[in-house]
């Protein structure tokens, strides 16, 4: 099975579009967790291939917190969030208010690793909706797993099967502002399985 498409800067500007809104949504949800005023940027939405993904990340055996998240209806496939082990270490300290915390050591808490799988399952969720609100799709993210471990070890395995159909991923960049501290970067991969891209770029128009 072959995908045939054509990606515009007219598609991606409506796929920022609607990362923005997921943005919203999900900067008040933070903002409600946190009892703190937080603002979520998406500085960029593109389409790149496997092997770029990997380098977005930092490399391929960089240590990073990945959460993973499965999709499915209308939409299914994988959804991964990642973000650097400094910038984990900075929010989950937000979140729960341990200054101990820190993801560079093979020990955590297990308040730290529900902490980061809310804040996946928020960010997720707040996309997905968005996505799902603009092209009328039915789309629910799983209950979220956490890993810190290398990016190629976190997100290979979801791209086994996919590689035989197509090589590129859908990468939405995150940028979290928590008030009275520094920005959280991080990067979102959506990967839909074969079937569901081409529902994707139907409903986006490009197919």
């Amino acid at each position: 099975m072959n995908i045939d498409y054509k990606i515009t800067d007219m598609h991606l500007d409506v796929l920022k579009e609607i990362g923005s809104i997921g943005a919203a949504h999900a900067a008040t949800s933070l903002s409600q967790l946190l009892d703190k005023k937080i603002e979520m940027l998406v500085p960029n939405v593109s389409f790149v291939s496997f092997d770029e993904m990997f380098d977005l990340a930092g490399g391929s055996e960089r240590i990073v917190v990945g959460i993973l998240q499965k999709i499915e209806g209308d939409l299914s496939g994988n959804m991964f969030y990642l973000l650097p082990l400094d910038s984990a270490n900075q929010l989950t300290k937000r979140l729960v208010g341990e200054t101990s915390i820190d993801f560079h050591n093979s020990t955590i808490s297990e308040l730290a690793i529900s902490a980061m799988q809310e804040v996946g399952n928020i960010l997720a969720g707040s996309y997905l909706s968005a996505l799902s609100d603009f092209t009328q799709l039915k789309i629910q993210p799983t209950v979220p797993s956490l890993s810190v471990d290398m990016v190629g070890a976190i997100i290979s395995f979801g791209l086994i099967e996919l590689s035989h159909y197509y090589d590129e991923a859908i990468v939405i960049d995150t940028q979290i502002i928590v008030e009275g501290s520094s920005s959280v970067d991080g990067h979102f991969f959506l990967l839909p399985n074969p079937e569901a891209y081409i529902s994707l770029f139907r409903s986006l128009g490009v197919l």
